[in-house]
């Protein structure tokens, strides 16, 4: 009969005592309930020790990173213009107390947290135009400075009330309702065909400026080589002139001679019959070469 009574006695004692003692896993927080209160945070790993049940209990935390996808809403940029916008988030628990006593577990931590971000980006959303984040225009692109911003908001809200960190915020879409996308679409291209006519205006109109800049420069640059050219073909010319009159200096017949041959040669072919008289210059040059060299001398040698 004491048998018995003494293997129970040690089976609730060892139960007992088991029950004090819990391991905390490295990926996770253990807060230590009394009575549904919390009165323990235990953020490292390990084995850890306490009241055995009921007096006291272990809720567990994931303390990893989770990754929270907003759903698509509806808000308004500053030009009142409808846009579409999605949005995630990474986040943790940073203070596993006010986390129980504030959102409980996950489910309630995203549901403030998709509060939270609503109202933040939407605010972000409402304050600049839609260039701020769709631009080809680098000065006006500004969704990393605002994005920022909304994190930096997101951060300091879901830290001081429910004791959650937010790491990063992103925009995951971006779009028009679908209503009154076509609208906008044509709005974009009508405004995409202003800029292009612009742009070929002022093309157009850069274009005959350089044409008529390239035209007096052309102008400039071909009167400037006709003065050039100009100057040593009366150089050449006087340089000639000056060869003339000295040969014509050295050899007065000769060089009348060959002026005349060249004349002739214009007007005279190997088909011309030609009738001179005896007193013609022409019959006098062919027929007595002392017409142009002049009378022998003594020597024999022309004069």
């Amino acid at each position: 009969m004491r048998i018995p009574i003494v293997f129970a006695i040690v089976a609730l004692v060892f139960l007992v005592g088991v029950s004090c003692f819990f391991i905390v896993d490295e990926r996770e927080y253990a807060i230590v309930t009394q009575f549904g209160n919390p009165v323990r945070v235990i953020k490292s790993p390990g084995l850890k020790l306490k009241y055995p049940y009921p007096f006291q209990n272990v809720l567990r935390f994931d303390n990893r990173f989770w990754v929270f996808e907003s759903p698509s809403q509806e808000f308004l940029t500053i030009s009142k213009k409808n846009i579409m916008a999605s949005s995630f988030l990474l986040w943790k628990i940073e203070d596993p107390k006010k986390f129980l006593q504030t959102v409980f577990d996950k489910k309630g931590a995203e549901s403030r947290l998709l509060d939270i971000l609503s109202s933040q980006l939407g605010a972000a959303l409402g304050k600049v135009e839609l260039t701020a984040f769709i631009s080809t225009n680098s000065g006006d692109y500004q969704a990393e400075t605002i994005l920022a911003e909304v994190a930096k908001r997101c951060q300091e809200i879901a830290l001081r009330d429910y004791g959650i960190f937010i790491a990063d915020v992103r925009l995951q879409q971006l779009d028009f309702p679908e209503r009154n996308r076509d609208s906008v679409f044509q709005r974009m291209k009508s405004e995409r065909g202003r800029i292009s006519m612009k742009y070929r205006s002022e093309g157009e109109e850069e274009g005959l400026k350089i044409r008529a800049e390239a035209a007096r420069e052309k102008t400039t640059i071909l009167s400037e080589a006709y003065k050039v050219a100009q100057a040593h073909k009366g150089e050449g010319e006087a340089e000639s002139t000056k060869i003339y009159a000295e040969a014509i200096h050295k050899n007065p017949q000769f060089y009348q001679f060959l002026r005349t041959m060249d004349a002739y040669k214009a007007f005279i072919n190997d088909k011309t019959t030609m009738i001179l008289p005896l007193d013609s210059d022409l019959f006098r040059l062919l027929y007595d070469s002392s017409y142009v060299y002049g009378e022998k001398g003594g020597d024999g040698h022309l004069k």
